[in-house]
């Protein structure tokens, strides 16, 4: 099989798949009409988020048996089409599952104990202690939407903290030892830090807006490490002035490139975010560290090899 590689990841995939007899061809750099000029000599394609795979482009693969996204989102997949033209969809969300629940619980431990707020205060002179009191995990009720790879990850290290931690999924029956299902309105009347895990979609599109916001009973910790277009950020930026939003910690944001490359928009709401003691902020790398990078390659390869070998 002849398989397309249009972005840089761990050479591991290029090595094994080599090695099992895959023709493998990379093109990190060719632009989306380019490609679909040649997807079609093409059995199988891996991709990142450089290129979205359209309507247009699916129908130009006409002999492609597979596409394999290194990492959790499809967004950038019609996969409706791709379904419809009998074309396998791969994605490896355990590769990075570990680094996402990582990234969580850093991202709470920092804002809840300002401790980079007090770290740049010390050294810039600055002694408050008073100021700077920490608020615990211990003891907090933890709301997940979604209980996928990445909810499950971060159920399992908050429930080390001491929480309770409560979820909410389309999927029934999913609790486990580390986390209880619920019903969105009981999440809403008992959470007190709540945190996505949840593909882009239609229904989740803006999913945390202003009646969300108002429908928590509790003030709350906010956290994002799924995808920006999940929240409204105005309605979160109101919500942080207002109170009722006590701090938030984001590692996507509604104004990212669909590649997830950089910010495509700058505003208000924006500089707000970015200014504020109140939130933190990160460039997309909650699933980025150095061991997910080799895991979510080695899952992609061991999941072609098991359909295609």
């Amino acid at each position: 099989m002849k398989i397309l590689l249009l972005d840089k990841n761990h050479p591991l995939i290029t090595e094994q798949l080599i090695a099992k007899n895959f023709i493998l061809e990379e093109d990190f750099t060719s632009s989306y009409d380019e490609v679909c000029d040649k997807i079609g000599n093409y059995d199988g394609i891996i991709i990142r988020s450089r290129i979205p795979l359209d309507q247009n482009f699916l129908e130009k693969g006409k002999n492609l048996k597979f596409i394999a996204r290194v990492g959790a989102g499809m967004e950038n997949i019609d996969i409706p089409v791709a379904e419809k033209l009998g074309i396998q969809l791969i994605n490896s969300p355990e590769g990075n599952r570990d680094s996402v629940a990582e990234h969580v619980v850093g991202m709470l431990l920092v804002i809840m104990n300002r401790l980079f707020i007090a770290s740049q205060e010390v050294k810039n002179g600055i002694w408050k202690r008073e100021e700077n009191r920490g608020d615990e995990l211990l003891g907090k009720t933890v709301g997940l939407i979604g209980y996928g790879n990445m909810g499950k990850a971060t159920a399992k290290r908050l429930s080390g903290f001491g929480c309770k931690v409560i979820f909410h999924d389309i999927l029934p029956d999913l609790s486990d030892e580390y986390a209880t299902q619920v019903s969105l309105e009981e999440l809403k009347q008992s959470a007190e830090v709540l945190s996505l895990h949840i593909p882009l979609t239609s229904e989740t599109h803006y999913l945390i807006d202003e009646n969300f916001i108002a429908e928590m009973k509790n003030d709350f910790y906010f956290v994002n490490t799924a995808r920006g277009k999940n929240v409204k950020t105005k309605s979160l930026v109101e919500g942080l002035k207002s109170g009722k939003v006590k701090g938030t910690c984001l590692d996507v944001l509604e104004y990212e490139k669909s590649s997830f490359e950089n910010i495509e928009a700058e505003n208000e709401n924006l500089k707000y975010l970015l200014e504020s003691e109140k939130a933190i902020v990160t460039p997309h790398i909650a699933g980025w560290t150095h061991q997910s990078k080799e895991k979510l390659a080695q899952f992609i390869v061991d999941k072609i090899v098991a359909s295609h070998c």
